[in-house]
């Protein structure tokens, strides 16, 4: 599927960005234009399900990793993906081949079981408030709230469902495809310590922002742009 792309910026180096679950391109409102004035053209994407982009039959991660290898170019000089996204991209990496990749607390792993993952913990996200949505994420500006309403409005839940059979297995590379930071929440409920630990076994640069939450880059913008210093 052919993805809803936006660009910011016309420098000479591209950076290519991935939304998370629940989201799309609007979650980058402040990451984007601060990469352009870094000197990139960037691109971000709505994945299927999400934003202007279309519906679609089935929502497994490879589907969303086939749709950014039919939309974006390869050889960006960095790719940056947040939780499904930093998913979606790690299975993409070797045929979209960036120069570096960030991913952003990565879902890489899925608890199943009775406490395990519940498709139905983020679908009931779009009957959320505005105040239900400030009390959750209390660091967020009011134009993230605004933007978190309006992607929720369009987001198709169903692709909630998609990522059930991957439940209960590891979906972290063995090894980075190329050279790879992952910046984590603190705590982050989706990378515990002993698989941040891993990660730095296999090869992957660990970085943790101090204080914020999984949507790192709204929790605490400066923080995240700190944590990306040296790869962009």
């Amino acid at each position: 599927m052919k993805l809803h792309t936006t660009t910011w910026g016309a420098g000479d180096r591209l950076a290519l960005l991935i939304h998370g679950i629940m989201a799309d391109h609007r979650t980058w409102r402040r990451v984007a234009p601060a990469l352009a004035e870094r000197g990139y053209r960037v691109t971000t994407v709505d994945l299927r399900g999400h934003g202007a982009s279309g519906r679609g039959d089935s929502y497994t991660p490879d589907d969303f990793a086939d749709d950014l290898v039919e939309t974006l170019p390869s050889g960006a000089d960095v790719a940056i993906g947040h939780s499904l996204g930093a998913l979606t991209l790690s299975l993409a990496t070797a045929r979209l081949a960036p120069r570096r990749a960030v991913y952003v607390d990565p879902v890489w792993f899925l608890p199943d079981g009775p406490d395990g993952y519940r498709p139905e913990a983020l679908t009931s996200a779009k009957r959320l408030t505005k105040e239900q949505i400030r009390a959750i994420n209390p660091r967020w500006s009011d134009e993230d709230i605004a933007d978190e309403l309006a992607t929720l409005a369009l987001w198709d839940e169903r692709s909630a469902h998609g990522l059930e059979s991957f439940t209960g297995r590891e979906l972290a590379p063995a090894a980075p495809v190329v050279p790879s930071l992952v910046p984590l929440a603190d705590p982050s409920v989706l990378v515990p310590a002993e698989r941040a630990a891993l990660l730095r076994q296999r090869g992957f640069e660990v970085r943790t922002v101090p204080g914020a939450g999984h949507t790192i880059h709204r929790d605490d913008f400066d923080g995240f742009m700190t944590a990306l210093e040296g790869w962009i």
